[in-house]
């Protein structure tokens, strides 16, 4: 018989020892704070980086750090004029040179794939932007002058920043003209973002809701679908996962998905994969996704075998709204997942292990 769960207060005092639920609980308020620290009359930088006719920009960033650049680049893709990019490596693109802008993003300024395409960035004669709360890549902004410094907060995790950074990363970019946004809805929207923070708090809803979900989610894999410009959103749903709760995720991508792998999921009369239907899906949608989009979520919802799953419905006047709730909801998700499943959901020891290994190669 299995052993009667503790209640969730007692499992995040248990477990939380460096106060993740903490810091989801303030990520509303890091965001407002983040979108209004960015004063032009301190970054008179800034006025010479928008008059120059930028080719695109370049989001440099790994892990939780590189997650706003993905953000922004589906904002652009949707909405923008310029194009961006993110891009996650410690080379950069063949084809990027000095007319694209570079924003490079490291919450501990030391991450070593950002600092080596920064070093090739300046070597192609490049324009940088740093968004760090210190280290290596801090320094290197302060004493070069294609280098200019945003700084962030320091003291927790980056993945816990996600606030500080990309409500940064959006301010400047919107300073620049690369997203017409101008702001003026900020207010209602960080309104709205803090009452679902609040909704979805576990821990004041006890029962029903995010904790109850988490408790489905314990023995079972969970797969992750959505459309295109949500894609980055699942992306960063898998990494909280990942590092929050220590759970493996998988992601579709619709339409992509539909031509490819939705023969492994198959359904009534079909051939699919043996382990299907032991899924948990999470569906993550927004309402003004394409028509034919949401046709084929509906109809791939309808026909798959798992009995488990669950369309998490992001709500907002934009498609940056509707990314930010999303991102409010995974994260008590997988804080409250990693607490269930009895992982403190600050540790990260594979990845502290790794960084050791690497550290002795040198």
């Amino acid at each position: 018989m299995d052993a009667t769960p503790l209640p969730l207060e007692a499992a995040v005092a248990a477990l939380d020892s460096e106060g993740m639920f903490g810091y989801v609980a303030g990520f509303v308020d890091d965001l407002d704070a983040a979108l209004s620290s960015i004063d032009e009359g301190a970054m008179p930088w800034l006025s010479s980086i928008r008059a120059q006719p930028w080719s695109g920009l370049l989001c440099l960033g790994m892990g939780g750090s590189g997650a706003g650049g993905a953000f922004l680049a589906s904002l652009a893709a949707h909405e923008g004029s310029t194009p961006v990019v993110a891009h996650s490596d410690a080379r950069l693109p063949a084809w990027a040179d000095e007319r694209w802008l570079v924003m490079a993003t490291s919450y501990s300024g030391n991450t070593a794939e950002t600092l080596a395409a920064v070093r090739a960035a300046l070597d192609r004669g490049m324009t940088v932007l740093v968004l760090s709360s210190g280290g290596e890549l801090a320094g290197m902004a302060e004493t070069n002058e294609r280098m200019h410094l945003i700084g962030v907060p320091s003291g927790q995790p980056p993945r816990s920043a996600f606030g500080h950074l990309f409500g940064r990363q959006l301010a400047v970019v919107r300073s620049l003209g690369l997203l017409p946004n101008d702001g003026s809805d900020d207010e209602a929207m960080l309104a709205r973002l803090r009452a679902a923070s609040i909704g979805h708090d576990p821990r004041a809803t006890p029962s029903g809701g995010v904790d109850d979900l988490a408790m489905e989610l314990l023995e079972r894999p969970v797969a992750l679908l959505g459309p295109t410009e949500l894609a980055p959103v699942l992306t960063r749903f898998k990494n909280q996962l990942n590092e929050n709760a220590g759970r493996f995720a998988r992601i579709g991508v619709v339409p992509e998905m539909n031509h490819n792998e939705v023969v492994a999921w198959g359904g009534p009369g079909w051939f699919s994969d043996p382990f299907s239907d032991t899924q948990a899906v999470l569906v993550l949608a927004w309402p003004n996704m394409q028509t034919e989009v949401k046709a084929r979520i509906d109809w791939g919802v309808q026909h798959l075998r798992t009995q488990a799953a669950w369309v998490l419905q992001g709500e907002g006047a934009s498609l940056l709204e509707v990314m930010l709730h999303h991102c409010v909801v995974m994260d008590w998700i997988s804080v409250t997942l990693a607490v269930r499943g009895g992982k403190n959901p600050t540790s990260i020891g594979p990845i502290d292990g790794l960084k050791e290994h690497l550290a002795r190669r040198q």
